[in-house]
């Protein structure tokens, strides 16, 4: 059993033996299967980026270590956070990397076959070395079809890193809106605390009153029961805080009892944009990721129709063998080259029609995916046109208005003009004028944020 051991270095002789012809058809053949240079540049591009995608060894400090020093809570460092330590975009990297990992896997050639015959009859003879055969073969589909394989797997990685900048817009814009609700929320309890402290004075004036006959029951029980419900709005306002602290830990990851540090005094509004509705649908067009998703899933089901319609042509087998069954030794090497006969027709045309019908369904959304983005930037551009006005209205015209009316009806009150219930009245109006003020405040914030996110950009607030 030694001797065919020993042939083994006969295969390496049977490429020199061949003749010019098979030998250089055989290397047009298995360089033609490969894939092109533009396709290495664009997975090292696809390679690169996703290197880039990672959190910064920063970003790896413990729930305690967190916010240690920070004396109020900012906005882009919210973000900044959320997006390093948010698990969403730890799984949608994996996917990314999954996706890319396909390419080598869809460009690589199958595994050379190697075989070994021998006739039994041959290994009971006394002399001479037993008859067998050695052959070694490898696999080659049709020239273009790895590289078709190859495109298709890398535009599917790209759509993969497109849906992972999807995520990270989506979980910015979300955590730029819980930064806005925890301002609001703290600034509602600073106004309630405010008005229930003014609510207490007025009680005291009132009881005060009373007790000099210039006042009635009706009064103090009024204010009473004010200041009553100005309490019960505290425990739910600080209900709210607890829960939007918990969502705001929650989406960085952190156990739901950590304290998060208190908002900034003042919310810092954006510069008021000039922008033109078309130049925001303009940059929405190029580079809202989730569209930019769907032209790599076209580019991928245009990949694969052009690889179904190259199915109908024959892939190859390229052989090499040493055959010592021969007599005569020169005709033992011996080199091959099998083809299979596509005949099959049914089978490819079904596949053909499934790969055009695939690329029309990308097509389709990518559409509707445009008409999306298209709706985005129009609903975002009016509601921040509204928002401004709102805020507009409660800063200049509202808010001074409930002022005057307040400081006008205790005036008169206090010199029994006007009745204690418009006194009240007056309190309720601005404190509502102030929770409406700060409610467009962050409204402004918000719908920035959202038109950012309408044009693909993850917000850039104060």
């Amino acid at each position: 059993m030694s001797a065919p051991i020993r042939r083994g270095s006969t295969l390496r002789r049977v490429a020199c033996r061949a003749s010019a012809a098979p030998a250089a058809a055989a290397s047009l053949l298995l360089l033609a299967a490969c894939a092109g240079p533009g396709q290495a540049s664009h997975r090292e591009a696809l390679e690169q980026a996703l290197a880039r995608s990672g959190p910064p060894a920063s970003a790896t400090a413990s729930s305690e270590d967190l916010w240690r020093g920070v004396a109020f809570l900012e906005r882009g460092r919210l973000v900044d956070e959320v997006l390093h330590r948010n698990p969403t975009l730890a799984g949608a990297r994996s996917a990314w990397r999954g996706a890319l990992a396909r390419y080598p896997q869809e460009t690589a050639l199958d595994d050379p076959m190697l075989g070994y015959t021998v006739a039994p009859r041959s290994l009971a003879r006394s002399a001479g070395a037993p008859g067998n055969m050695v052959e070694l073969s490898q696999a080659l589909p049709f020239p273009g079809k790895l590289a078709l394989r190859g495109e298709a797997a890398l535009d599917e990685a790209e759509a993969a890193g497109h849906e992972f900048e999807v995520e990270r817009l989506r979980l910015a814009t979300l955590a730029s809106a819980l930064f806005d609700r925890w301002y609001e929320t703290a600034r509602a309890l600073e106004i309630n605390a405010e008005h229930r402290a003014l609510v207490d004075e007025l009680h005291r004036s009132v009881l005060a009153r009373y007790a000099a006959g210039a006042a009635d029951a009706q009064d103090a029980l009024a204010a009473e029961l004010e200041s009553a419900e100005l309490f019960h709005q505290s425990v739910v306002l600080e209900s709210d805080r607890t829960l939007v602290a918990a969502q705001i830990d929650a989406l960085l990851h952190l156990p739901t009892d950590r304290p998060v540090p208190p908002p900034p005094a003042l919310l810092a509004l954006p510069l008021r944009s000039d922008t033109s509705e078309g130049d925001w649908l303009a940059r929405a067009l190029a580079s809202r990721p989730d569209l930019e998703a769907a032209r790599s899933r076209i580019q991928k089901g245009e990949a694969q129709l052009a690889l179904a319609r190259r199915e109908f042509l024959p892939d190859f087998r390229l052989k090499a063998a040493y055959d010592g069954t021969m007599d005569m030794p020169e005709l033992r090497p011996q080199v091959g080259l099998e083809l299979n006969v596509p005949l099959q027709l049914g089978r490819r045309r079904a596949a053909l029609e499934q790969a055009q019908a695939e690329l029309d369904r990308e097509r389709s959304e990518a559409a509707r995916v445009e008409d999306q983005v298209r709706l985005d930037v129009r609903t975002a551009r009016v509601r921040l046109h509204e928002a401004w006005h709102g805020l507009e209205i409660e800063r200049d015209r509202v808010l001074p208005a409930a002022r005057d009316r307040l400081a006008a009806a205790r005036a008169a009150f206090e010199s029994g003009v006007r009745p204690f219930s418009e006194l009240l009245d007056a309190e309720r109006r601005l404190r509502d004028a102030e929770l409406e003020f700060e409610r467009a405040s962050t409204r402004v914030t918000q719908r920035t944020a959202e038109l950012e996110s309408a044009a693909g950009r993850l917000p850039d607030l104060p």
